[in-house]
């Protein structure tokens, strides 16, 4: 508990958008002072494409704006802000992310957790192999749903016979539900382990291609103590059997259905 404990399923139609997971440690500032040649080397297989960015840490004052030349402000700024090293996959579907504090794997392409956990491995071994991080301070695990009704063929049916009454809030009340334009709720629950969490954020999200309005689930599991580096991925498989668990408590039977489930 606190979610009950569910049979595994793989669902055909799967709400999944995006799932990522963040390995955070303490600063290592040679990420920062040198171009991660080996790191890609151990990658670039799964991961041939490469983009550097930086994460700005400095501000520049509006009463100084149009008062430094234009080109001191961005040696300032090129100087003070953290690499963020991105690797890709040829379809663009996963991503790698190194700065000098995590390491992230993302994908949009979300089918198991095996196959996640495999992609994981790589950027995980290069990391420990090249760097030695002394332990990692935050592990987190953070899927993104985004339920499409007319995906499902529900275009007419009501959320309160999709989602269950707890995780709708007042959209499940007949009088005010069809209502509601806006909203977002934000939950931080403890797990059974008591050291790890989940932030469950739940709102509207507007479809791109065809402005349909669609429900997603936020869940950002994660653990902040103090993790060795040979006990990560047990953590993960943690974070990962919790977060099925999640899913379906907060789906009806008939959206369970319709996402066509598959028994592993």
């Amino acid at each position: 508990m606190p979610f009950p404990k569910v049979e595994r399923v793989l669902y055909k139609r799967n709400p999944l958008d995006q799932v990522i997971c963040q390995l955070r440690f303490p600063p290592i500032l040679r990420i920062d002072a040198e171009i991660p040649a080996n790191f890609q080397d151990k990658v670039r297989t799964l991961f041939p494409n490469f983009l550097e960015t930086s994460q700005w840490n400095v501000e520049v004052s509006p009463n100084l704006k149009g008062q430094i030349p234009f080109d001191i402000v961005q040696q300032v700024l090129q100087s003070s802000g953290n690499k963020n090293y991105e690797f890709s996959s040829e379809d663009g579907q996963w991503k790698i992310n190194l700065t000098r504090n995590f390491v992230a794997l993302t994908t949009k392409k979300y089918e198991r957790w095996e196959e996640f956990k495999e992609k994981l491995q790589v950027p995980l071994e290069a990391l420990i192999n090249i760097y030695t991080p002394d332990y990692f301070s935050r592990v987190g695990l953070r899927y993104m749903d985004i339920i499409k009704r007319s995906a499902l063929n529900l275009g007419d049916v009501s959320w309160d016979k999709l989602l269950q009454p707890y995780i709708l809030g007042i959209l499940g009340c007949q009088e005010v539900g069809s209502y509601v334009k806006d909203f977002e709720n934000k939950y931080e629950v403890e797990l059974s382990d008591g050291q790890s969490f989940v932030r469950i954020i739940t709102k509207f999200a507007e479809a791109l291609e065809d402005r349909e309005i669609c429900y997603m689930i936020d869940s950002d599991f994660y653990n902040s103590q103090k993790t060795k580096i040979d006990s990560v991925v047990e953590k993960l498989d943690y974070l990962n059997t919790r977060a099925s668990r999640l899913i379906q408590w907060c789906i009806t039977g008939q959206l369970h259905d319709a996402m066509e489930p598959r028994k592993l």
